[in-house]
């Protein structure tokens, strides 16, 4: 009874390799979507675990110790980029501030969609050696019917099966080499999206008297500010070392333009800038494997790998949003106290930077409690 039981498992697996496995019992693809449920289940609690153990032993800058519960709140926050928090940010240390930019950092969407390629590529290879042990097995055919079935028997020759065979292995190589490129290519813009905000960021507080005094005013290191701004904008989060957020820098608008495009880079607009940074790889390497990914986004089974068409749908929804807000913000908001001692060039970019957030990352150059409530309600409905 035992070995008929394994013969239907081989059988099965072999005419439907990518839904049971050998007992047969469970679909693999349900079964792999519940172990990715608890992997990113226990890979955020163990990471706001750590950040709350971090954040309890490292002094923090003022007397005044904050509250352990308070502690694991923020912890919990950046982890999951939701910018939450009831502790003031000019309360944190140097080094706590670095230890927030690292649980913003690895908690990102981007960042946590390439650990998910990482274990596609693991899962892959698992598939790949469970097809070819099912493939290879010594257990003979099913014997069909084929008179009852009314079908004729059309003899294949063994050449005809092995070519099909190599060219089954040759997809699958170009498929895993494709999705091992595509894993090396989203490392390779978070490093640099990172380094170039973050050097262009320091350059700038470095050379502008008015965004150093600030800095030097609050005791925070240009360096570490700057780190923490671009991490936190790219990974949606919205943390900024100081209390007021990026209301201190509202007529710093150089610096204001430097952190924006991180804004987008991170969310909305990373599948168009995905497919434009592998279309320049295609158009330099002309490797086969990039080509794979711009004709097959979809059996990558990477969300953020989107069809042209989307990528410039999504761009036009983006740019279409942010013009909405931004000409009503300026009918609404544009002689109103908040714009106060902002000339119009630095109007127009703290507006562009305020309504960009809105919908993204979550900084802001306003009081919100002194912005009208119209443009409050649109605020709410772009979220």
């Amino acid at each position: 009874m035992k070995n008929n039981f394994d013969k239907n498992s081989q059988h099965l697996c072999t005419f439907f390799p990518n839904k049971f496995n050998f007992n047969g019992s469970f679909p693999r693809s349900l079964s792999f979507q519940f172990n990715n449920f608890f992997i990113h289940l226990f890979y955020y609690i163990i990471l706001s675990l750590f950040g709350y153990l971090g954040l309890k032993f490292s002094k923090p800058r003022t007397s005044v110790r904050p509250k352990d519960f308070d502690l694991f709140y923020t912890s919990v926050s950046a982890s999951t980029v939701s910018s939450m928090t009831s502790i003031e940010m000019e309360v944190f240390s140097n080094s706590q501030l670095i230890l927030l930019t690292f649980l913003m950092l690895v908690g990102g969407e981007v960042f946590t969609s390439m650990l998910q390629l990482f274990l596609n590529m693991l899962n892959f290879n698992k598939n790949q050696c469970l097809k070819s042990e099912c493939s290879s097995s010594n257990y003979p055919p099913i014997k069909i019917n084929q008179t009852e079935l009314c079908l004729v028997s059309i003899p294949q020759s063994e050449n005809h099966t092995q070519s099909d065979n190599n060219n089954n292995i040759n997809k699958d190589n170009i498929k895993y080499n494709s999705l091992r490129y595509l894993s090396y290519i989203v490392l390779a813009y978070l490093i640099i999206v990172h380094f170039s905000g973050f050097s262009l960021v320091t350059l700038y507080i470095t050379n502008v008297p008015s965004a150093t005094n600030v800095l030097k005013n609050k005791g925070i290191k240009i360096e570490t500010f700057s780190l923490f701004t671009i991490v936190s904008t790219f990974a949606t989060c919205g943390y900024v070392p100081t209390n007021e957020n990026m209301m201190v820098f509202k007529t710093n608008s150089g610096l204001l333009l430097l952190i924006l495009p991180h804004v987008l880079l991170g969310n909305t607009l990373y599948p168009p800038c995905l497919r434009l940074y592998i279309k320049v790889l295609k158009s330099v390497t002309k490797r086969e494997e990039f080509s794979y990914l711009l004709k097959n986004s979809k059996e990558m089974g990477y969300d953020h790998l989107l069809p042209s068409l989307h990528c410039w749908l999504l761009l036009v929804t983006v740019f279409g949003f942010n013009v909405i807000q931004f000409v009503l913000f300026c009918c609404m908001e544009w002689s109103s106290n908040i714009m106060e001692g902002l000339n119009l060039y630095e109007k127009v970019v703290a507006t562009l930077f305020q309504v960009s957030n809105a919908r993204h990352s979550g900084e802001s150059v306003f009081d919100l409690s002194t912005i009208s409530s119209a443009i409050l309600a649109m605020f709410v409905v772009m979220m």
